[in-house]
């Protein structure tokens, strides 16, 4: 009776796990119709997101191979690495805003820094360096250095990092 007073969005993965669900498993045979839907279409949910974060941790580990062979190889080998890289599977165009921010969220993620501590050492407002990464305001030159910097990095590897993720896109 515990789970029908809980909703599907409060409920634990275990609790959503296939096998607790079950039709004849006795947990799902003391929920109403209506509440079984709801389990089933959370746990819908939760395999879609699931896949979903494999893919963009695929794109992103991809992204940071080509990274990595860019900084032990010369810009042609480069070059052709980027078109090995699997284009993101967006149908739209990504702006350069968009771009400059997915790159520095990656590196920010990758180093496992958090957003308030890069907004310090970089001296950016918490809040508009969230926005900078969501593609939403467009920094400056001097911000994007500052930026960049704080996440250890120059601003030409940055930017070169912009260009191959654009271009892996385009691919």
């Amino acid at each position: 009776m515990e789970m029908m007073t809980r909703t599907a969005e409060t409920m634990n993965v275990e609790e959503l796990s296939p096998v607790a669900a079950r039709p004849g498993s006795a947990r799902m045979r003391d929920l109403t119709p209506a509440q079984r839907r709801a389990v089933m279409f959370a746990q819908q949910q939760v395999l879609a997101a699931r896949a979903a974060k494999k893919a963009k941790d695929e794109r992103q580990a991809a992204l940071s191979r080509m990274w990595q062979e860019e900084d032990s190889s010369d810009s042609r080998a480069s070059r052709s690495s980027a078109e090995q890289v699997s284009p993101v599977d967006e149908t739209r165009e990504v702006s350069l805003r968009e771009a400059i921010g997915h790159v520095l969220r990656d590196l920010r993620t990758r180093d496992r820094k958090t957003l308030r501590e890069v907004s310090e050492k970089a001296g950016v407002s918490l809040g508009y360096l969230s926005e900078v990464e969501r593609g939403q305001k467009e920094a400056s030159s001097e911000l994007l250095s500052s930026i960049a910097e704080s996440l250890g990095v120059s601003t030409p590897k940055m930017l070169r990092m912009v260009a191959d993720y654009l271009e892996s896109l385009a691919a």
